[in-house]
């Protein structure tokens, strides 16, 4: 190689390293999770795609200040059954570190057949969880404080789900029902569609992979709620 071409070369090489160093980290992309149904089953295959979220997307769901950035957040959208018996597809936000197994999670409820009312994500309902909870909202993340208290909730780090919430009530230590048309479903000897029940699917399927559930607390005792800190 004459001295020339050593130079361009040199030249090409410090210009193509300079910008291998500038140059920013690729955005992740969205990922899918997808399981063919049982022979026979007669339901669709499942789907999950879990993707990036943005600060305009969650809205007024997190605000600076919030224990985690929307960076460490994925929008799940995935299948799950209807009360109507239909296959829907709903959204939940999500701490990054639980997503594919959350996305996992709610494939085992989605072929035992356990019933989801609603999936939406809470900044539809103005972040307000008791509204949530009254529309029996199944959610994830919203940065708030622990009910009753001042620290931040395992929601706040998309590491909570509440799921059908009237039928899986939060009971305070003084006996107050939230949401409040939720006291009807107090009386857990009933066996109605969307109740979870100790050692049902949806138990099972997250205490299997190590979630705490909300119903087996002495007080409070919250049977919408599954958590993995």
């Amino acid at each position: 190689m004459n001295l020339r071409a050593r130079v361009l070369a040199v030249i090409t090489f410090t210009f193509a390293a300079v910008l291998a160093v500038a140059a920013p980290a690729p955005a992740a992309t969205a990922q899918t999770v997808e399981f063919a149904a049982p022979a026979g089953s007669g339901l669709a295959p499942y789907i999950a795609v879990i993707r990036p979220v943005t600060a305009e997307r969650l809205g007024n769901s997190w605000h600076e200040g919030c224990p985690v950035g929307p960076d460490q957040l994925r929008l799940i959208t995935l299948s799950h059954l209807g009360f109507d018996g239909a296959v829907h597809r709903g959204e939940l936000i999500v701490n990054a570190d639980r997503a594919f197994e959350v996305a996992r999670t709610f494939a085992d409820l989605y072929f035992g057949r356990f019933p989801i009312e609603r999936m939406e994500t809470v900044e539809k309902y103005n972040s307000d969880d008791d509204a949530s909870m009254a529309a029996n909202n199944t959610s994830a993340f919203n940065c708030r404080a622990i009910t009753g208290g001042t620290a931040w909730s395992n929601h706040s780090y998309g590491r909570a789900i509440d799921i059908n919430t009237v039928q899986n009530p939060y009971i305070s230590g003084s006996g107050a029902v939230y949401p409040p048309n939720g006291a009807p479903y107090v009386d857990r000897t009933q066996n109605v569609p969307g109740m979870i029940h100790a050692g049902d699917v949806t138990e099972r399927a997250f205490t299997t992979r190590g979630w705490t559930w909300g119903g087996s607390w002495d007080t409070p005792i919250d049977y919408q709620h599954f958590e993995k800190p």
